[in-house]
């Protein structure tokens, strides 16, 4: 049986995938030191798919431990989703994300090289592309950093080409996210950020269940349909059976090439919460705010080349993610403390 080692497993997006690679018949070994995270999203998944995971509560920084988990097991890859992710903290503290996600990502990768095993899934960002000139994004557009947090990510892609140049043998598939959103079907896992969320849905979905109050809209002058800023909002069971298929292309040995996962559709801040509103049946309240330094009037993907190399399009839509991110918010208004 395929043995996959998935770090930062215990995530958000880490967790939906666990489900998705249990499904399809893969065993899996999560790395993951739960600062951003919590145990009971992988006893969730167990539930769910009814099979068991190997969870080591490690940091990838730690060598020792990294080399002790390698030794006892024989990886076919490595998902790697482990890395701090809030664009906020990483420009108050730049250097705490350098250390987690750049040194992190070192140590994981010389570990790899340790154990003869080169096939990665990284889980990049569409930050990688900084302020878009145009849209939609495809994977030829030029790569910038507005942040220490997308600069980590950028950073470590570069590492990755560096590798590939150096060794053959590496293969990376570099998949660049636009917006997770929504949760899983059966309402028992979702997002569950540990203070006040830093993306869109999370805080729409506490402002609903009442633990935040009202919602900041940033910006109300772009030139969208709307005045608010307009992001492309992939459903998270999508991007985790895009994971999947990335698995898959690894074994054609592609080299290291990146690859946009998005639906390609745009929806501004303010349709999103009018579909949250319909799909929870209750009110937002909202203020509108000035605009934040650094954020673009309208982003989104062309997934096309995802679909032709890799076989995978998002199949679920605005409707899908806001039910189901109702569902796991209304279920659990304080995410897994509730268990």
């Amino acid at each position: 049986m395929n043995k996959i080692l998935v770090t930062g497993g215990a995530g958000y997006i880490g967790s939906h995938t666990c489900i998705e690679l249990l499904e399809a018949g893969y065993d899996v070994v999560v790395v993951d030191n739960l600062s951003n995270s919590n145990t009971e999203a992988l006893k969730r998944v167990e539930s769910i798919t009814q099979k068991s995971i190997t969870l080591y509560p490690i940091d990838i920084r730690d060598r020792d431990k990294m080399e002790a988990v390698f030794a006892e097991h024989t990886f076919s890859a490595v998902i790697h989703f482990a890395g701090l992710k809030a664009v906020g903290e990483s420009v108050a503290q730049p250097l705490k994300y350098y250390d987690n996600n750049i040194y992190g990502t070192q140590v994981l990768l010389e570990t790899m090289q340790r154990h003869d095993l080169y096939n990665l899934v990284f889980s990049s960002s569409a930050t990688v592309y900084g302020e878009p000139a145009s849209v939609p994004i495809t994977e030829s557009f030029p790569l910038s950093a507005v942040n220490p947090y997308g600069r980590s990510k950028l950073f470590i892609e570069e590492m990755l080409r560096d590798l590939g140049a150096s060794d053959s043998r590496w293969n990376a598939i570099l998949l660049r996210y636009f917006n997770p959103a929504g949760a899983h079907s059966s309402g028992l896992i979702g997002e569950d950020p540990k203070d006040i969320p830093n993306n869109l849905m999370p805080y729409v979905a506490q402002v609903a269940v009442k633990k935040l109050a009202a919602l900041s809209v940033y910006g109300s002058d772009y030139p969208t349909h709307d005045g608010t800023g307009v992001r492309d909002y992939i459903h998270v069971v999508d991007l985790a059976k895009g994971h999947l298929c990335a698995l898959e292309k690894l074994k054609s040995a592609p080299g290291i090439v990146p690859y946009n996962l998005g639906t390609g559709i745009g929806y501004s801040v303010l349709d999103m919460v009018k579909a949250f509103e319909k799909a929870s049946s209750c009110e937002i309240p909202y203020k509108l705010v000035d605009r934040r330094p650094g954020d673009a009037a309208i982003c989104y993907a062309d997934a096309s080349l995802a679909k032709a190399e890799l076989n995978w399009q998002a199949e679920l839509g605005i409707e899908e993610m806001t039910a189901d991110g109702w569902r796991w918010q209304s279920a659990n208004p304080n995410g897994y403390d509730d268990a």
